[in-house]
């Protein structure tokens, strides 16, 4: 997005980049975020994994509890943003 290439943001995105570890990124994003954040960022990347495996909405729903509006909203993403589902999608099937 655009709005992410303004200067404010990165100090926040060299941060994120820095962190070496699973427990560094826990540790930073425990501290940065609500619970409810952690767990909505969560909850889109497990719709992100399932639409991208060919489920339709209503599975994804009854698998993950979101709402057709965030299903909708990262289906949109996969489909049309920066492709940052793809390649956080890719690097987990690599492990």
């Amino acid at each position: 997005m655009e709005i992410f290439s303004d200067k404010r943001f990165e100090k926040f995105f060299n941060a994120v980049a820095s962190l070496k570890s699973k427990d560094e990124v826990r540790k930073f994003f425990e501290d940065v975020c609500t619970i409810k954040e952690i767990e909505d960022m969560a909850q889109r990347l497990e719709v992100a994994e399932l639409l991208t495996k060919g489920s339709n909405y209503q599975e994804v729903v009854k698998s993950t509890g979101a709402s057709t509006a965030t299903i909708s909203r990262v289906n949109k993403c996969i489909n049309y943003g920066a492709g940052g589902y793809k390649l956080v999608l890719n690097k987990d099937g690599e492990k």
